[in-house]
């Protein structure tokens, strides 16, 4: 597909499977990360790891991976009072939202990825954010998606497509996706090399992948995965 693409890659499972996603669509793919003092920043830590894995097991995709860009948000921890940003338990607030959300973080990662897309030349912006999945997140939501692409172009006077290829799957449909796009490797290079939990715990090892295995992350990815194992045994 003509104009390339610039994944917003965090290291987790939905953005890992929205790259392969990318890879398989487009002749010209790069990666772009934010580190905003997020209390799991060890989700950083792996996106080099499943980049180089994807170009080593998938060499049908290694020519179209090009650079990787990594951007320090340290204002946006500043101003966030947030469970991802701070040491706090994981709760609901007032307005019935998780402390996990962080205000303006997806809309400020689109919006940097479009300064940096339209540097680089690049049309199309991937994010995984969904509507299905998405706690309650408004900045997940499609029509601020749509209405997010309308302000980007109207900024730059250019024409991005935002592409949100998880948007309306949940978490099963998201592992089958994964498996669609590059089978058990790419399920495995799921499991392995990303990191979705909210704690930052890489010392537990469960089916899925790592995780604390009780916060709200671990929880969505758990039940996903067990569901679409589910799903693959009444098929077989």
């Amino acid at each position: 597909m003509a104009g390339g693409a610039l994944v917003v890659f965090s290291g987790g499972q939905d953005s890992a499977t929205c790259l392969a996603w990318a890879l398989e669509r487009h002749d010209h793919v790069e990666t772009i990360g934010f580190d905003y003092g997020q209390r799991h920043r060890v989700e950083l830590d792996v996106r080099a790891d499943f980049r180089e894995a994807i170009t080593t097991k998938f060499p049908q995709w290694a020519d179209r991976l090009g650079p990787d860009h990594m951007l320090a948000l340290p204002s946006l921890a500043a101003i966030s009072d947030t469970a991802l940003t701070s040491e706090r338990e994981i709760a609901f607030n007032a307005t019935g939202l998780p402390n996990t959300f962080v205000p303006g973080r997806n809309l400020l990662f689109l919006t940097y990825a479009a300064a940096v897309a339209y540097r680089r030349g690049l049309k199309h912006l991937v994010t995984g954010v969904c509507e299905t999945d998405f706690s309650g997140y408004p900045d997940c939501r499609d029509d601020t998606m749509k209405l997010l692409q309308v302000t980007l172009n109207l900024g730059t006077e250019s024409r991005f497509v935002i592409d949100t290829p998880l948007m309306w799957i949940d978490k099963a449909q998201t592992w089958d996706l994964a498996n669609d796009l590059g089978g058990e490797l790419l399920v495995n290079l799921v499991i392995e090399h990303t990191h979705t939990c909210y704690l930052g715990d890489r010392t537990r090892r469960h089916p899925w992948g790592y995780g604390c295995g009780t916060c709200p992350a671990c929880d969505l990815r758990a039940a996903g995965f067990e569901k679409w194992n589910e799903s693959r045994n009444v098929q077989d």
